[in-house]
Order: structure tokens, then C-alpha cells, then sequence
């Protein structure tokens, strides 16, 4: 995205990612401890936007502030960071993974997922049907051209968001069973894309629930042009909401 910084940390009307993210957590009421995994070169400063956003009485309300924020240094990739994320939890039921980059998936999602895992599922994702046409790519031997071959059925495909919900003994088993694989078998980490991808290969069902237009993840400049649009006017509805309260206050 052209950043020297982490994704994490690109601001969206005036808010990282990282706190926006945050935000959407807290603001769910469904996590008692959140655990960030960070670039270690950039760990202070990560740590600086929890204290900020835990002083922000804006941000979280009395009801909120007992939920443990913890910094740490991520690893090579994403399943290293969730492994090394997974050694400060505090004994919890359920474990969500999130994304920062979906900075604007709304607090409901995160309530599905939860749900979903409490009433049975051992692994739940948030997912969103297909819409566009989708077709398998082969590289030609003779030229250096991708030849496309047939349609997909895209009835049955979905896009996966994030979070992703898991019991935790499930999310742990899937994690020692890929380092296992690793070790033994050589194989690479670009096989896992996710940690249902991990899951998944236990022979775990994953189960979906309804994802958020809303949740796109933030990728390309373009992603951020939207996302800054829904930002904006989620901030000023805050700020409307806020200024009528305020309005109702004084009146009494």
C-alpha cells in the first residue's frame, strides 16, 4: 500500500486500523483479553495506541475496563503470530482470530462467531457469498500466458472474513498438529492461508455464519478510499448520537 509502516497502523479518518479494531472488540462485549501480535520493531508503538485508546473514555466505558490488552512480538507469518499469541492467553474457552486489516467489520460479526462456537461449532467463519464470476487460471508451456478454463459454480463458493472463532483445545490441536507437519514433513507455511485452513485439516467441520459487506479487508489503495468513506460516516453518527445525548442531558 506504499507504507513504511505496518497495515495495522494506517489510519482511516484519523484512526489506525489497529485501534479501529480494537474498537469493534471492545465494542462487541464478547472478548475478556485481546492479545496483539506486532512487528517487534514496531511493538512500542503499537503499545502506545492500546494506552491511548485505554485512556479514551470515548473509546471504552466502565463496562470495558476490565479487558486485558497485551502487545507482543508477532513471527515470520500469520501462523507463527497466532502460535505466539496463543502462549499469553489466559485459559480461555473460545478464541477469536482477527484481522486488523478488517478494521471495519461491526461488533455483530464478532457476536455470530461467538455464538456460533457456544452453541457447538468448533470452528466458526464469517463468510459472504460470491458474486462475481470466477475461473480457474493455467499457465500455457509454450507461452508465458494464463489461459482461463471454464466457470467455477459460484453458488457454492464464499469469501471468508474474519473473526475467526474457535474453541481453543480445537485451535491449539490444529497449531501443534501443522508445526508437527512442519518439522517432519518439510512443509511450507504457504499451505495454511488461515487458521480454519489448520483446523480444517484435523477434520474438524468449519462452520459459517454471516459475514459484513462492511468487513472488506483493507489491501490496495483503492480499499482505502472506501474504507475512509465508511469511517467518516460512522464517526460522525458517534458524534451526532453523542451531541444528542449530551442535548437530552441538559434539558433534564
Amino acid at each position: 500500500m506504499g507504507s513504511s509502516e505496518p497495515k495495522a497502523l494506517v489510519r482511516l479518518h484519523g484512526r489506525s486500523l489497529l485501534t479501529r479494531s480494537l474498537e469493534a472488540i471492545i465494542s462487541s462485549g464478547v472478548a475478556s483479553t485481546i492479545v496483539v501480535a506486532a512487528p517487534e520493531e514496531f511493538l512500542m508503538r503499537v503499545r502506545s495506541e492500546i494506552d491511548e485508546l485505554s485512556a479514551a473514555d470515548s473509546a471504552i466505558d466502565s463496562a470495558a475496563s476490565d479487558i486485558q490488552i497485551t502487545a507482543v512480538a508477532g513471527g515470520r507469518d500469520r501462523v507463527e503470530s497466532v502460535q505466539l499469541a496463543l502462549k499469553h492467553d489466559s485459559g480461555s474457552e473460545v478464541v477469536l482470530v482477527h484481522d486488523a486489516a478488517r478494521a471495519l467489520t461491526p461488533p455483530e460479526v464478532f457476536r455470530r462467531v461467538v455464538e456460533a462456537v457456544r452453541s457447538g461449532a468448533e470452528a466458526v467463519v464469517p463468510v459472504l457469498p460470491m458474486t462475481d464470476t470466477v475461473r480457474r487460471a493455467e499457465n500455457r508451456e509454450v507461452e508465458p500466458v494464463e489461459v482461463l478454463r471454464g466457470d467455477l459454480d459460484r453458488s457454492s463458493l464464499r469469501r471468508v472474513q474474519t473473526p475467526q472463532g474457535f474453541l481453543a483445545t480445537t485451535l491449539r490441536r490444529a497449531h501443534e498438529r501443522y508445526a508437527n507437519d512442519v518439522a517432519e514433513l518439510g512443509l511450507l507455511s504457504a499451505v495454511a492461508t488461515d487458521d480454519a485452513g489448520l483446523v480444517e485439516r484435523l477434520g474438524v467441520d468449519v462452520v459459517a455464519v454471516d459475514g459484513d459487506e462492511e468487513a472488506l479487508k483493507i489491501t490496495y489503495p483503492l480499499d482505502l478510499v472506501l474504507g475512509e468513506h465508511i469511517a467518516t460516516l460512522r464517526d460522525d453518527a458517534a458524534a451526532a448520537t453523542r451531541d444528542d445525548k449530551s442535548q437530552r442531558g441538559e434539558q433534564r
